[in-house]
């Protein structure tokens, strides 16, 4: 699973390929619902939703309405954003991503 390549060490995060491009898709100044990012990164449903779900038990994204863990099923109708304490960070791991 993706999770296993999402480390947060001495403030340095590295991303799988699928958790960069969903992070691209969400974008770091507005939200996005799922249905838009998944067909942003053009991945299966499942994976779109695996990916997220790493990412928002890093903390790194946050779901509208707050969720810990999201489902397949609502995946495309919730809304999804960039968790602002990870800006800077998240940034410069998408650059060497």
């Amino acid at each position: 699973m993706d999770s296993a390549n999402l480390s947060v060490s001495m403030r340095t995060i590295k991303l799988s390929g699928r958790e960069a491009s969903v992070l691209r898709a969400i974008g770091f100044t507005n939200s996005a619902l799922g249905a838009e990012i998944q067909d942003h990164v053009r991945m299966e449903s499942d994976d779109v939703t695996d990916a997220l779900n790493s990412l928002m038990a890093a903390g790194f994204v946050e779901s509208i309405p707050y969720s810990e863990q999201i489902q397949l099923a609502e995946m495309p109708v919730t809304t999804f954003e960039v968790n602002p304490a990870y800006t800077h960070e998240l940034k410069r791991a998408l650059i060497r991503n």
